[in-house]
């Protein structure tokens, strides 16, 4: 699609000029070392010799500088004193290999490299399936990157989407693939293969912004898991309702952590523990296995079961649904952290 970029392809910086800019720099450019050739030929059109009527007109100067300044020449017009040689050797030359690098390098700029960037990005964007998108890369963007590659998620399975070209730069600097662009339109997240992802976190740092994502997403694939922050307790059941399957406001759960902090550290640490991939253990989603339909959660080998997911509804260990687990059930459970693969 129009505008789409990956890794691996361009570091995404956007540049100061548009492409008309640059064109019209470049010919700029090219202009004036013709004209400081031209303006050499002209001063000492003495020192040069025309084989064909023995007269350097000014046309004659035109045209052994363009021939000059494109080619060595073709001999109709050549220079004979020492000075005028010493000006196409030491002056001229230099121009001529310049604005041929000047040359080839737009022709790669704005042919050859467009065009290879469109096929590895055609070929990146085929190949992403069950991939997670990561929309805005501030500090919670960021921290959950981190997070996810601690999980040990593959990078290649993590887009990340945010239009601040430097935030971009760090986010390809943890071997994530990047889109640079606003992550509100929904060519973006076509680009991103919003159809195709295994889940959606959105963290752009404005409640509005969040909810106009969190929209697009669900409405470009109803299925897709989404998570989002919120910074306004208000807010949180309008991100709901645009779409979000979860609702994560830090200002809240950082309350929460403080007011338990108040009853000693060992809670909060078990709690950060079992948040992270650092710690020794973690809690983990999975669905419950052919072999494990019809016992108890508290007789599961894999881990320590908490919670039961059942139709919608949620089932405590204590509960009586934990006694019998059926077919399509969701575990939640904490496992040994060296016992992990990949969260998703």
């Amino acid at each position: 699609m129009p505008g789409e970029v990956f890794p691996y392809i361009t570091l995404n910086r956007k540049g100061r000029l548009s492409l008309s800019q640059s064109l019209a720099m470049r010919g700029a450019l090219v202009l004036a070392l013709i004209l400081v050739a031209l303006a050499g030929h002209w001063l000492d059109r003495g020192g040069l010799r025309d084989n064909t009527d023995g007269h350097v007109s000014t046309v004659d100067v035109l045209y052994f500088t363009a021939v000059t300044v494109s080619t060595v020449g073709y001999g109709d017009i050549v220079p004979v004193t020492d000075r005028a040689r010493m000006f196409d050797t030491f002056v001229v030359t230099p121009i001529r290999l310049f604005i041929w690098v000047i040359f080839l390098g737009t022709a790669y700029s704005f042919v050859v490299k467009s065009t290879w960037e469109r096929i590895r990005t055609h070929m990146i964007r085929k190949g992403l399936t069950q991939h997670i998108i990561v929309y805005g890369y501030g500090a919670g963007g960021e921290a959950a990157v981190n997070e996810l590659l601690r999980q040990k998620v593959d990078p290649g399975r993590i887009v990340v989407v945010d239009k601040d070209a430097d935030r971009i730069t760090a986010a390809m600097e943890r071997g994530v693939i990047v889109i640079e662009c606003d992550a509100t339109h929904n060519s973006t997240q076509a680009a991103a293969g919003i159809d195709a992802a295994h889940a959606v976190i959105v963290s752009m740092g404005r409640d509005d912004t969040t909810a106009l994502v969190v929209l697009s997403a669900r409405a470009m694939n109803p299925h897709v898991s989404i998570s989002a922050t919120v910074r306004a307790v208000e807010n949180e059941d309008l991100i709901r309702q645009a779409g979000a399957d979860h609702v994560i406001n830090p200002v809240s759960f950082g309350g929460h952590l403080l007011a338990r902090a108040a009853e000693g550290r060992h809670v909060v640490d078990y709690i950060s523990d079992l948040a992270s991939a650092d710690g020794k253990v973690v809690m983990r989603q999975r669905e419950v296995t052919a072999d494990e339909i019809g016992q108890p959660l508290d007789a599961i080998r894999t881990g320590m079961g908490v919670r039961i997911c059942r139709d919608n509804h949620v089932i405590g260990y204590w509960e009586d649904g934990a006694r019998s687990l059926r077919k399509g059930d969701i575990l939640i459970e904490i496992i040994r952290t060296d016992t992990l693969t990949s969260f998703v």
